[in-house]
């Protein structure tokens, strides 16, 4: 499955990332973290070399360390990265799970930490609340429902412990089925993350219904032989790392590999001019953009 396996970039972009002092001994982000986890155990996977699990264990200790809180993860170290996103917690407790596959332990850390969660974030019958207070002890001045939450949250608890987790995974299900039918994602790492989820349970109506939305948006956002804009309509507004997510969901979805290589490229000289050039966020979704390792279904298998 997927069109990347470069797992030689993504040692050479980590050595380069620790040599300017970026990632992963840079400032800590939930989000960058999540998918730097996923990264080296990935590697690790497919090399065998014990520094990669290593390194993995290291990087939880030191997330913990730093962002974790008495119930839950903060969004970030940097001053206005406070709060909790239900979101960047739901791609954490994938990259548990993942790493929980070959150290069972970090798999029961994942379930703790969705009921330390769950409750605070959810309001049954109505949605997942997007952003919270660093304490969980209500919603960030506003923030409401986020529209992928439950679908976030879904899908990390299922692959995380569907037994364990199984009245948490009721009120996601629940969710899912009141929103699905309607929504239309207009944002490009919305859709990319998606596509992203629907891999894991293709046959479920949502996921077949928001994989047909989703590619076909993104077909109208593709500028030639480049990249995908923001949003319809906003052609000359472009993200590297927001491609790079569209990348591993299209790379989940075996579509389009003709437009993920030539993102690839063209993120590869591409320059913003802003902090993005540096941001550990850009660097370390490359590296999944070009191997995407345990963020395919199949991989490992």
């Amino acid at each position: 499955m997927g069109t990347c396996n470069d797992p030689h970039y993504a040692i050479a972009k980590l050595a380069w990332m620790r040599e300017q002092g970026i990632w992963p001994n840079g400032l800590r982000y939930l989000w960058t973290d999540a998918f730097g986890l996923v990264l080296l155990v990935s590697l690790y996977a497919e090399s065998g070399e014990r520094r990669f699990l290593d390194q993995a264990e290291s990087l939880v200790a030191e997330v913990l360390r730093v962002l974790g809180r008495p119930r839950g993860i903060r969004i970030g170290e940097a001053p206005d990265r406070d709060g909790q996103y239900f979101h960047y917690l739901a791609m954490w407790l994938y990259a548990l799970s993942i790493l929980g596959r070959h150290i069972p332990d970090y798999r029961k850390m994942g379930v703790e930490l969705v009921r330390q969660i769950h409750e605070a974030f959810v309001v049954p019958g109505r949605g997942v609340i997007w952003k919270m207070k660093e304490d969980l002890s209500g919603p960030y001045p506003g923030y409401g429902f986020g529209a992928l939450d439950a679908f976030d949250g879904y899908v990390s608890y299922r692959l995380l412990d569907e037994t364990a987790l199984a009245d948490q995974i009721g009120d996601m299900h629940r969710l899912i089925e009141r929103t699905a039918p309607e929504l239309i994602i207009t944002q490009d790492l919305g859709i990319g993350m998606m596509l992203w989820m629907a891999q894991f349970f293709p046959t479920e109506d949502w996921a077949t219904v928001q994989k047909a939305r989703g590619l076909q948006v993104l077909d109208h956002m593709w500028v030639e032989d480049s990249y995908f804009c923001r949003e319809p309509g906003a052609r000359d507004v472009r993200f590297a790392f927001t491609n790079y997510g569209v990348s591993v969901g299209l790379q989940a979805m075996d579509a389009m590999p003709g437009r993920v290589l030539s993102l690839n490229a063209y993120f590869e000289t591409y320059r913003s001019g802003d902090e993005y050039d540096r941001e550990a966020i850009t660097h370390v979704m490359a590296c999944s953009s070009h191997f995407p390792g345990y963020l395919l279904r199949g991989f490992g298998q």
